[in-house]
């Protein structure tokens, strides 16, 4: 394999494999247990509402590296009807949106025995030019900024009312814009985590905002958060594209500190 085609380093919660010369398979994944419509789950929400969040973070790790997804995973601890079918309407209304459908899901369920709280895990193999992965793209002197707050449990769904958090349209419209060195979204880590991945894969250090207005190690759930480097000089501009918290986190600088 030439030089020019060689992967990144890569310190982000996706597998990346080689199948060509020149394409990558991106493999990102999620799951979730003791949240769904069960009686003994801990959080009680609707099978679709767990299955639209929990396929949203996969795509968005595969997605955030400049891959596209084509077939989604998922293995469901629960039985076909009613629970199963529903957590897979939510999929679907998730993955509709990056021009997926039905066809690009295997599904597995559980036929043998009836479970009493909610299990799920999902995966995402996206595809790539090996060459166009947007890992490692943060530059020094970019500024680090959040999309969205931090949210866990019964918070995103009532963050999700108010338009605080992040999702999938948010991600495509920031991998659109020029001044947008590189994205990476937010889970159960923190936003501190992210930002030493951040600097780690761009072989920079970072300094944070001495004046924080978010909790940085506060979980961010099923990817609440989105993390960008930016051009410093562009943040009005990226501000004026969102109707949804945008914070200044930290800036990279030339060095290590991870």
């Amino acid at each position: 394999m030439k030089s020019s085609n060689r992967l990144p380093p890569n310190f982000r919660d996706i597998l990346l494999r080689p199948v060509t010369r020149s394409k990558v398979l991106v493999v990102g994944c999620d799951s979730s247990g003791a949240i769904g419509p069960k009686r003994g789950d801990i959080i009680k929400v609707e099978g679709r509402i767990l299955g639209k969040f929990t396929v949203r973070t996969a795509l968005m790790e595969v997605m955030a590296v400049g891959a596209k997804p084509i077939i989604v995973t998922c293995g469901l601890g629960v039985e076909p009807k009613p629970t199963g079918e529903s957590i897979i309407e939510g999929i679907l209304s998730e993955i509709r949106k990056v021009e997926l459908d039905r066809s690009s899901v295997v599904v597995s369920t559980e036929k043998n025995f009836d479970t009493i709280q909610t299990g799920i895990g999902v995966a995402v193999i996206g595809i790539a030019d090996i060459k166009k992965l947007r890992i490692g793209k943060a530059k020094d002197g970019d500024l680090i900024v959040s999309l969205g707050i931090p949210s866990v449990g019964i918070e995103v769904l009532e963050n999700e009312r108010e338009g605080l958090i992040a999702d999938l349209e948010d991600l495509m419209k920031l991998l659109s814009f020029d001044f947008v060195n590189s994205v990476i979204p937010v889970g159960s880590r923190g936003i501190l985590h992210e930002v030493n991945v951040l600097a780690k894969e761009s072989n920079t250090s970072f300094r944070l905002n001495p004046n924080l207005k978010v909790d940085v190690k506060k979980s961010a759930g099923p990817s609440t958060v989105i993390l960008a480097a930016i051009n410093r000089n562009r943040l009005n501009e990226l501000k004026s594209n969102f109707n949804k918290p945008v914070n200044k986190i930290a800036y990279l600088e030339k060095g290590q500190n991870y």
